[in-house]
């Protein structure tokens, strides 16, 4: 059996295979976590602690579990693999609002995520981003200009968070902002984590138009706290898996949406 070094991508890309296994099933023996990918149960445990320690999983005895809820669901891990068709979709008629000299800022988001991966066709561009997994993607495109917003860094979100943060960001004017949240209903975005809220603020004050990028699994429900009223976005964009409901309570709220085609 390999250890920490075996396979291609070490033992962090194990780790995101890991989350993503547990995420599948719901619960797991680690033994059976061992056998999977060739490593010590010792190796196992270590990389569950890890992923304990972030948030994305729960340890038990014998074995580990999916965390529930919000929790997980903020994992990039979790995100990463969640409604991926509908986040293209939404990326996609995203992209169309971005014109070449902009100044682009995306929040943490992996739908604002698959936004970035469009923005290479889409230049010269300065963009504006608090997410690793963004500032990575876009580092190498010559006709970028990126700029990475500091702070204090979440594993959990892969990004940069807190007071120095929201500081960076209040320095800044962009033309447009794309976020994205946990819940949207009532007349309201919402967050189910506190120190995600004042980062999507800030970022919505720097902006002159603000887009909110939403999955249908979000829409008509509602998290711990309010981000935004939807008032504060200019558009909403969401995919064409949103029931005649959620798009009747976007229309009652006089949002101005548009549906994606996936």
């Amino acid at each position: 059996m390999s250890e920490d070094g075996g396979g291609p991508g070490g033992p962090e890309r194990r780790r995101q295979d890991i989350a993503g296994v547990v995420l599948s099933v719901g619960s797991v023996t680690a033994a059976e976590l061992a056998e999977r990918f060739a490593v010590s149960l010792m190796t196992i445990h270590r990389d569950l602690d890890e992923l304990a320690r972030r948030g994305i999983v729960r340890k038990h005895r014998g074995g580990v579990t999916a965390q529930p809820s919000g929790v997980f669901e903020s994992s990039v891990a979790y995100r990463l693999k969640s409604m991926r068709t509908a986040k293209d979709a939404i990326a996609g008629r995203a992209a169309e609002l971005v014109e070449p000299g902009m100044a682009v800022m995306l929040d943490d988001s992996t739908t604002a995520l698959a936004l970035a991966r469009r923005l290479a066709g889409i230049v010269p561009l300065t963009v504006v981003t608090n997410f690793l997994q963004a500032v990575n993607l876009l580092a190498r495109e010559q006709e970028i200009r990126l700029m990475a917003l500091g702070g204090d860094y979440d594993p959990l979100h892969d990004s940069f968070l807190g007071v120095s943060c929201v500081d960076a960001i209040e320095a800044l004017n962009v033309d447009l902002c794309f976020v994205s949240t946990s819940a949207v209903g009532g007349g309201f975005a919402y967050h189910q984590e506190q120190r995600i809220v004042p980062v999507k603020r800030a970022m919505l004050r720097a902006a002159a138009r603000s887009v909110l990028l939403i999955d249908h699994s979000k829409l008509n429900r509602v998290a711990l706290h309010r981000v935004a009223p939807l008032s504060a976005f200019d558009r909403v964009i969401v995919d064409d898996g949103a029931d005649g409901e959620a798009l009747r309570d976007l229309e009652e709220q006089q949002v101005a949406y548009e549906v994606a085609a996936t």
